[in-house]
């Protein structure tokens, strides 16, 4: 008996280690890769043509497949790419960094508008300088712990030019505030000068009004006394709509912005160019 139950043991031991060993073969580690290779197709971009000429091509990144590897062999899933800009000496670290992800693809080219738009919306660059910029792009692949691959940094000039604005600008050149927030209420025309904004450029505007708290609601007008056109929100349900983000403007429709949730004084800040407004406490 003692003979039979060693002979058991002895074949569950080896069973053991035929399943550890199967199981060991289906595991994928990761080997490595290779540091992709970025250029551009230009080192000026020139971003000061006309306006027919803005669908025309400004500049072209292009980079070398990382070729992950791993023991099953080069990777075959995709791999997503990190394309970041930002200005020379900033270490892709300041809040103007542009960055977007990349899937599959080993190249991305940007138009004149689209690249002017990086540079001037998404950057908040001042228009009319030339900068000093770089990119980089970063690999990775998700699933197999794969670590990050970084390239080279290139570096090139531009000069963004102001765009349209994103939302159209007041045709009277003011802007005013109506609602049940606001100390006027929803009497149309507003009171003056406490209603009316200050323009601090073409295209920025600012207020500081005490607003009356949740469940309360303001317009912006072009034109005071008129009800003919307006600036609202698309959806005032959205998530932190009531302290700021993207506006438009409407002759019908749209919804009116809601006040914050808490009574109080509070600067609003609109900015045509981007189409977006905030509203801080003061």
């Amino acid at each position: 008996m003692k003979r039979i139950i060693t002979s058991v043991s002895w074949m569950l031991a080896v069973l053991f280690l035929l399943q550890s060993c199967k199981k060991e073969e289906y595991r994928i580690y990761y080997l490595g890769g290779k540091q992709p290779s970025l250029t551009a197709s230009t080192a000026s971009v020139n971003l000061q043509p006309p306006p027919a000429d803005e669908s025309v091509l400004a500049i072209r990144f292009d980079w070398t497949n990382p070729e992950y590897k791993f023991t099953t062999g080069v990777n075959s899933q995709d791999v997503n790419y990190l394309l970041e800009i930002d200005t020379v000496g900033a270490n892709f670290s300041s809040k103007s960094r542009f960055s977007t992800t990349i899937s599959k693809e080993l190249s991305k080219g940007y138009t004149v508008a689209e690249l002017n738009a990086i540079l001037g919306n998404s950057m908040a660059l001042p228009f009319g300088r030339r900068y000093s910029l770089e990119a980089r792009i970063t690999s990775s692949v998700g699933g197999n712990n794969a670590i990050p691959l970084t390239s080279n940094k290139i570096t090139f000039t531009a000069t963004p030019y102001a765009p349209p604005p994103k939302v159209a600008l007041p045709v009277t050149g003011r802007l005013f505030i109506v609602g049940n927030a606001t100390p006027g209420g929803w009497n149309n025309p507003v009171p003056l000068p406490s209603q009316e904004f200050t323009k601090r450029s073409n295209t920025l505007f600012d207020i500081t009004i005490p607003l009356s708290g949740a469940g309360n609601f303001y317009l912006f007008l072009p034109e005071n006394g008129s009800w003919g056109s307006k600036y609202a929100v698309a959806d005032n349900q959205a998530a932190g709509i009531s302290n700021g983000g993207e506006f438009r403007f409407y002759t019908s429709g749209g919804q009116d912005f809601p006040a914050p949730s808490a009574a109080g004084n509070y600067k609003i800040t609109v900015d045509f160019q981007k189409g977006i407004f905030t509203v801080v406490k003061q």
